[in-house]
């Protein structure tokens, strides 16, 4: 099984900001959402890999699974280019537009959603791969931490489908779980934004 868990609650999202790129420490409150998604991790963790961002680095060294941690830079966050760091607030209305109707939508200096879509689709790809054992294993899971674009990509990837990023809702720390089916020839998503009850609540920004 493939466990994506995304990050805790970042001073950024915190503050209501598009971040991408830039590093941002976890919150306490962050740290304690961490903490009760340590919770929802019931197989053993055969497998750790994390985005090079120091908020999902150090999501994975709170999770404690003591298991190395790779780091994969396709799981790193879409870059907001210009908008990045920016409140959401601020972005002008013209180009929420641009980003909801075209997946090549590129932000001066930033990447767009179908690229990606299409690293994540790669890092996916790789994991499930037959030749490999990734997240076929049957010893255990492998867990990634990253953030909201490449965990909503990798549903997409899942589910064969596009236009997916603007229908889904992910909070910070939560799980989204994805499967082999009983034939091994397609992707099952088995979870998606599972956060452990009663943890600390927190508004979501849609980056990060």
């Amino acid at each position: 099984m493939l466990i994506l868990v995304r990050h805790g609650e970042s001073v950024a999202n915190a503050q209501g900001l598009l971040l991408g790129r830039t590093d941002a420490d976890l919150t306490a409150e962050g740290k304690a959402q961490v903490t009760s998604a340590r919770r929802l991790l019931h197989a053993p963790v055969v497998e750790l890999i994390s985005s090079p961002l120091s908020r999902a680095r150090d999501t994975a060294a709170l999770l404690g699974l003591e298991v190395p941690v790779a780091i994969d830079d396709r799981w790193i966050e879409v870059d907001y280019g210009e908008f990045e760091g920016q409140p959401l607030h601020g972005i002008p209305a013209a180009v929420w537009q641009q980003w909801r109707s075209d997946p090549w939508f590129r932000p001066e200096g930033g990447e767009t959603l179908a690229e990606a879509g299409e690293r994540v689709a790669a890092a996916c790809g790789q994991l499930f791969a037959t030749d490999g054992a990734g997240a076929r294993r049957a010893d255990g899971d492998v867990v990634v931490i990253s953030h909201v674009t490449p965990i909503k990509a990798a549903v997409a990837w899942a589910l064969g489908a596009q236009d997916l990023y603007w229908r889904l809702h992910l909070k910070t720390a939560s799980v989204t779980r994805i499967g082999w089916n009983e034939n091994q020839s397609m992707p099952i998503l088995h979870g998606f934004n599972e956060v452990a009850p009663g943890r600390p609540g927190t508004p979501q920004s849609p980056g990060a």
